[in-house]
């Protein structure tokens, strides 16, 4: 599959992912999809509460899914939402992707009219900390 089809099969995964988000309070959907180093999809929305925050982000839901089949390392993710501004990941989530990112993770924040900005993962959260930190 070429890239620039597989680009379009994950925004419109993730267009589908953030049109199931249930949102009842901030009526704000949020879709996500990932693209593993394996090739396989994975996609999650955001899922609101009462207990507000309480809610989980669309990409926690799609690493929680990817990391339930047994997969580990993000190669992209793609974040989509919707008015004028960046949706861009929140600090949790950016510390999520982390978790599941290598130095050529790329991070996709998309609108309606597909992929808006590219970052890589040290773009999106410099001087991160992550697993590599904690071997002694």
């Amino acid at each position: 599959m070429s890239n620039v089809k597989q680009s379009e099969n994950l925004i419109e995964l993730a267009k589908n992912a953030m049109s199931k988000a249930y949102v009842p309070y901030s009526h704000f959907q949020v879709g996500a999809a990932i693209l593993t180093k394996s090739g396989k999809f994975y996609s999650g929305c955001n899922v609101e509460n009462a207990a507000y925050p309480e809610g989980t982000c669309a990409e926690a839901g799609a690493i929680a899914s990817m990391v339930l089949d047994g997969e580990t390392q993000i190669k992209d993710i793609y974040v989509i939402g919707h008015g004028d501004a960046l949706v861009t990941p929140c600090g949790g989530c950016r510390q999520k992707i982390r978790e599941f990112s290598s130095a050529d993770t790329m991070i996709h924040i998309c609108g309606a009219q597909g992929v808006r900005k590219t970052l890589s993962m040290e773009a999106l959260l410099p001087f991160s900390f992550g697993p590599e930190n904690l071997k002694q």
